[in-house]
């Protein structure tokens, strides 16, 4: 398996959001995705869920609300 392979999740993740205000896990060490930006917050993956359960209250697209 190739290390690009390995299960990123059991790192340091970073919190990223798109522009209609959706949340998402990306790997701390990969480049950020094309339409998304860092919502500043790194660390393990529980810790960044917790994060986004506390921030993400309405799940639906800003152009939906």
């Amino acid at each position: 398996m190739r290390p690009e392979q390995s299960n990123w999740q059991d790192g340091t993740v970073k919190v990223v959001v798109n522009h209609e205000g959706q949340y998402a896990l990306w790997p701390d060490n990969r480049p950020l995705p094309s339409g998304w930006k860092d919502a500043g917050k790194s660390g393990d993956k529980n810790d960044c869920l917790a994060f986004i359960s506390e921030i993400w209250t309405d799940m639906r697209p800003l152009s939906v609300r």
